[in-house]
């Protein structure tokens, strides 16, 4: 039979185990509740392109800006919107597909939203910006960034996903492992490959992402 002072004594372990436990269980849930991008103004979107940016920081890492190609400068451009032309993001595969007319046109590798951060859905394409600055995260969780001259940029949106929160299909110069998450919500593409999406799709296209990646060992 437990003796009552060893209750006495167990019982603020316990607790103090169980207050470590729900401390530890809400740690693992601030990244993806805090850490995104920081929201834009749907009314005041043009490009922005810094001809003298050469530091830029993803996760807390500071890292080189590339010197982007012609093709990034000017202004947000806007062209009619086409049923033809379709996009499909396969998040398990970290796959992105182009459909015009019903024939594949594209098909390249992304890197999705860590943490499942990138909505599952049917969006539309609204703005168009050739480069565009993009910051956000937590420094004190080592998730903060500072992008300048990101390019090639499409914003999509729906009913329940605002304008305002500024996700966007875009290029990505910060990191080479397309193939598996590494964005705050967005789909990153490789930066030689995004133009071809970008001048290729329309104000009006529709969007459809699915699915939820697993990791390697996830699926072991």
């Amino acid at each position: 039979m437990v003796e009552v002072s060893s209750i006495k004594h167990f019982l603020p372990l316990s607790l103090l185990a169980l207050f470590l436990a729900i401390g530890i269980g809400l740690t693992s849930l601030l990244p993806p509740l805090i850490s995104f991008q920081d929201q834009i103004d749907p009314e005041d979107l043009h490009s922005e392109y810094d001809p003298h940016a050469d530091v830029a920081v993803f996760n807390n890492q500071v890292i080189s800006v590339p010197k982007q190609s012609t093709s990034v400068l000017g202004d947000t451009i806007s062209l009619p919107s086409s049923s033809a032309k379709q996009i499909y993001v396969d998040l398990t595969t970290q796959i992105l597909t182009a459909f015009e007319d019903g024939q594949k046109k594209f098909e390249y590798k992304i890197s999705s939203g860590t943490w499942n951060r990138t909505p599952n859905g049917t969006f539309t394409i609204w703005a168009k910006v050739r480069s565009q600055k993009m910051s956000g995260g937590s420094k004190e969780l080592g998730t903060y960034f500072y992008l300048p001259n990101v390019p090639h940029v499409l914003f999509f949106y729906n009913d329940k996903t605002a304008k305002k929160l500024g996700y966007s299909i875009h290029g990505a110069y910060w990191h080479n492992n397309f193939g598996v998450p590494m964005s705050h919500g967005c789909i990153n593409m490789k930066t030689t490959e995004v133009g071809s999406i970008y001048n290729w799709a329309e104000i009006g296209t529709t969007i459809t992402i699915n699915g939820k990646y697993q990791s390697r060992l996830a699926q072991k």
